[in-house]
């Protein structure tokens, strides 16, 4: 089992999403991802080169919520997994949760969400 860093409930203003009005209007999305890899040596040694730094993960996540738009929330998380894994060497495996509190669906709850986890390819 894998150590973790959990990034939890990051909030984001993006365009997501197969209705028009969600591509105009933009609407919220949440995302939690935990991280997965060795921090022994990082615990040890003190040197965050032996980790992965939360503030670029963040900007990482941020760009690709607030980017270009897609239809759907699967293909989001896919692209955080995928890009996460593309800038971090140390990761071995994620879980991506992409969290939409405000989709434009009849009815009362909480929120929607979608949530993979991916291991390095």
């Amino acid at each position: 089992m894998m150590d973790k860093i959990y990034m939890n409930q990051l909030q984001f203003y993006g365009y997501h999403g197969l209705f028009p009005e969600e591509n105009k209007l933009g609407q919220r999305f949440i995302v939690d991802a935990v991280l997965e890899l060795d921090l022994r040596q990082a615990g040890e040694s003190d040197d965050m080169t032996q980790s992965i730094h939360y503030g670029q993960a963040y900007d990482v996540i941020k760009g690709i919520v607030e980017g270009r738009a897609k239809n759907l929330v699967e293909a989001v998380a896919e692209e955080i997994a995928k890009q996460l894994f593309a800038t971090f060497t140390l990761l071995e495996a994620c879980t991506v949760k992409v969290i939409k509190p405000d989709p434009p669906i009849a009815g009362h709850y909480e929120s929607v969400a979608v949530e993979i986890r991916r291991e390095r390819p």
